[in-house]
C-alpha cells in the first residue's frame, strides 16, 4: 500500500490551486490521498498570510494535528507550505514542535524532495529560496472541481500596496509563458472540464514571455479557441490595467464570463493615495460607467477594507456612497490588520479602534445585503444560462450552478446534468443566491 497525504489549505484561489499541485506532484511520487491527518503519512498545511493573526492560526492548527495524532498513536510527517512558510521561515522550525519541512511560495516543486530528504535523514527541512522558474509539469495537477480548471498565469506582484504582504511573500511579478498556459487549458478541457479561470495576483497584467503580441486581452481570445472550454473566468485584475482592448474583447467573446471581479479597497480617494491604489475614486466610477456602456449585464464585485490607518467617517461614508453608486452584485469586505513588511505597517499607525473597525464592517455588510437582496429580486423572471457544478448545499433533490455573473442558482434536476450548461427561469430570491426551474429537457441540446 502506497504512502498517504492529506493537504489542507487556507487562502485564496491560487492556494487552492497551489494544493491542488501539491496533491498532482506527490501522487506522482506513488502517494494517495487520506481522509483525514490521522489516517495520513505526510500533513500539508498549505498556508495564507494576507488576514490577521495567520501565523497563530497555523501554530494553533499544529497543536490540534499534534494532539489528534498523539491520539491516534501515530507521527505522520509534517509539512507547512506556501505564505507563511515563506514569510516565517526559520521561525516555524524554531517555534513549531512536530514540523518537518517549510516549503516557500515559489518552491512548491521541491515538496516530494524535502520530505523524503527530511525522512532518510531525520533532520527538518527548508527551503525559502526565490525561483525565477514558474514552469509545472503538463498534467499533474490534480483538479479538485469536476468541471472548472484553475489556471495560474502570472506569479508574484509589482504593486506593492501599501496594505498588502502578497509581494513579499509570492516574490515578484512572473509571467508564464502562453504556450504553457494554453497547454494546461487544453489538458483540463480533455479532461471534461468546460470552464477554466486563469489566476494571477494582477491577472490583467499579463504580458506573454514568449510572444511579444500576446497581451492579457489576447491570451483571453486564445483559451477560447480551445476545443471543449465554454466560459472563461479570472481573478484578480487591477483597475488601472482593464485596457479598452481588455473590455472589447469581453464585449465580444461569448465564452469570457460577464463578470468583472473588480478590487476598489476604499471609496476614499485620500485613501486610496495612503493605500498606493493608484487610482482615484473618480477614475473608478468612470471604469465602472465605461463598462456598463459597453456591457450593462456585466456583474461587478469588489474587495473592501475598513479601518485602514487614517481612515474618518467621512473617508467611510466615501466607501458607503461608492458602494450605493455601483450596487455590486456581491463583495468581500475585511478589517484592516498590519501585515508584515508592509509599507502601512512600517509608516502608519493602526489608528482606527477594533470596535469601530467592527461597527464599519457591519453597516457595510448591512448595506450590501440590502442592494444585493433588490437585485436577486429584481432577476425573478428572468432566464439565466447555468453551468451545473454541483448538488445544492440546500436541498439533496437539487441542482447548483453559476450564472454567467457568477451568481448561484439553484433548482431541481437529475444529476447527468452536472458539467452542462442549462437554461434555467428565475423563480425566487433569497440574500445570497437564487432559486429556479431548468427552460427544457435537454440541455446542450443533447437528449
Amino acid at each position: 500500500m502506497g504512502r498517504k497525504y492529506f493537504i489542507e489549505t487556507f487562502g485564496c484561489q491560487m492556494n487552492f490551486h497551489d494544493s491542488e499541485r501539491l496533491a498532482g506532484l506527490l501522487e506522482a511520487e506513488g502517494y494517495e490521498p487520506a481522509g483525514s491527518e490521522t489516517a495520513a503519512d505526510l500533513v500539508v498545511l498549505n498556508t495564507c498570510s494576507v488576514r490577521e493573526k495567520a501565523v497563530e492560526k497555523v501554530y494553533s492548527r499544529l497543536g490540534e494535528i499534534r494532539e489528534a495524532a498523539r491520539e491516534a498513536g501515530v507521527r505522520p510527517t509534517v509539512a507547512v507550505t506556501g505564505c507563511v512558510a515563506q514569510q516565517e521561515g526559520e521561525r516555524l522550525l524554531k517555534r513549531g514542535a512536530g514540523i518537518d519541512v517549510v516549503v516557500g511560495t515559489q518552491s512548491l516543486k521541491r515538496l516530494p524532495t524535502l520530505v523524503e530528504e527530511a525522512r532518510q535523514a531525520r533532520r527538518r527541512r527548508i527551503d525559502i529560496n526565490p525561483y525565477e522558474d514558474v514552469s509545472f509539469p503538463l498534467g499533474l495537477v490534480r483538479h479538485s472541481d469536476p468541471v472548472r480548471a484553475w489556471v495560474t498565469i502570472i506569479e508574484g506582484c509589482n504593486e506593492f500596496c501599501a496594505f498588502c504582504v502578497v509581494p513579499y511573500t509570492r516574490g515578484h511579478e512572473r509571467m508564464r509563458p502562453v504556450a504553457d498556459i494554453l497547454a494546461e487549458v487544453r489538458v483540463a478541457a480533455e479532461s471534461g472540464r468546460r470552464e477554466v479561470q486563469l489566476l494571477g495576483q494582477i491577472v490583467n497584467h499579463y504580458q506573454a514571455p514568449d510572444d511579444p503580441a500576446c497581451d492579457f486581452a489576447e491570451l483571453l481570445e486564445r483559451v477560447s479557441q480551445v476545443p471543449g472550454i465554454e466560459r472563461i473566468r479570472f481573478a484578480s485584475p487591477h483597475p488601472r490595467h482593464v485596457s479598452d482592448r481588455l473590455i472589447d474583447v469581453m464585449r465580444h467573446n461569448p465564452k469570457i464570463c460577464r463578470h468583472l471581479h473588480l478590487p476598489v479597497q476604499s471609496g476614499s480617494t485620500r485613501i486610496l493615495k495612503a493605500m498606493r491604489r493608484r487610482h482615484t475614486r473618480e477614475d473608478y466610477l468612470a471604469l465602472v460607467a465605461r463598462l456598463r456602456e459597453n456591457m450593462p449585464d456585466i456583474a461587478l464585485s469588489t474587495d473592501l477594507i475598513v479601518g485602514f490607518p487614517g481612515e474618518t467617517e467621512a473617508d467611510f461614508e466615501e466607501t458607503l456612497s461608492l458602494v450605493r453608486e455601483v450596487d455590486y452584485h456581491y463583495l468581500f469586505s475585511f478589517k484592516y490588520s498590519p501585515r508584515p513588511n508592509t509599507l502601512a505597517t512600517k509608516r502608519m499607525r493602526d489608528d482606527v479602534p477594533e470596535a469601530e473597525k467592527t461597527r464599519r464592517i457591519m453597516a457595510l455588510q448591512t448595506l450590501q445585503r440590502e442592494l444585493q437582496y433588490a437585485r436577486h429580486q429584481r432577476a425573478v423572471g428572468t432566464v439565466e444560462e447555468v453551468l451545473v457544478d454541483s448538488v445544492s448545499r440546500r436541498r439533496e433533490s437539487e441542482l447548483a450552478g453559476r450564472t454567467s455573473g457568477s451568481i448561484v442558482v439553484n433548482f431541481p434536476g437529475p444529476r447527468e446534468w452536472i458539467g452542462r450548461l442549462v437554461p434555467v427561469r428565475i423563480v425566487e430570491a433569497g440574500p445570497n443566491s437564487l432559486r429556479g426551474e431548468a427552460v427544457g429537457a435537454a440541455p446542450d441540446g443533447r437528449q
